[in-house]
């Protein structure tokens, strides 16, 4: 079990008001685990590509880190790169870049290497506003469209505000609780521990 915590400000660039989130995750995550967490904290869905930009503390160079295939020599794997060999204090910043088509970059920020608190179970979303956009809706344009249906109605056709309305569902822009996020791998893991009792 690692003894640290780390505590990162997760923010979805170019939309105002701003959509962020903290989350905590143990030190020894992965890339790939991290993403996961963002997945869960954010409310996206995890249905497409993702990748990382951050300096490579060794180089100074910006590194990709992702799922690597035949046309990214480049990119390194995100299931084995550990977030401890990457971020601290001097190395605090990041790009995470979810869905290549929406293509929604967020920034993240190292805000405290913490020590373990025994009593929590991580990752944990500690703080946040807004609900993230959802999946698939065209990117920043589309999103700010929704926005849009919202504050003003009667600007669309009663066919489009039909449809767009059957297929957002119960979205809420506005509505985000910390409390509400459910990791999946650690749900997992849970219900795994209680079924061997």
């Amino acid at each position: 079990m690692s003894e640290k915590v780390y505590q990162f400000r997760v923010t979805l660039s170019e939309i105002e008001p701003k959509i962020w989130r903290v989350i905590q995750v143990p030190e020894n995550f992965t890339f790939y685990k991290l993403h996961r967490a963002i997945q869960d904290a954010m409310g996206w869905e995890d249905y497409h590509l993702f990748e990382f930009e951050i300096k490579n503390p060794k180089t100074g160079k910006l590194a990709k880190i992702g799922i690597p295939d035949e046309f990214s020599n480049d990119t390194l794997s995100a299931k084995r790169a550990k977030i401890k060999n990457w971020f601290s204090e001097a190395n605090r910043k990041a790009v995470y870049i979810y869905d290549f088509g929406d293509y929604w970059v967020h920034d993240i920020e190292l805000e405290a290497i913490l020590h373990r608190d025994r009593r929590k179970v991580y990752p944990k979303c500690i703080a946040g506003e807004r609900a993230c956009p959802p999946e698939d809706c065209g990117g920043v344009y589309g999103y700010y469209r929704i926005l849009e249906l919202f504050k003003n109605p009667e600007k669309f056709d009663d066919e489009e505000k039909e449809e767009l309305l059957e297929w957002l569902g119960y979205y809420n822009p506005e509505k985000f609780d910390p409390g509400e996020v459910e990791f999946r791998d650690s749900t997992r893991k849970k219900k795994k521990k209680q079924q061997k009792r």
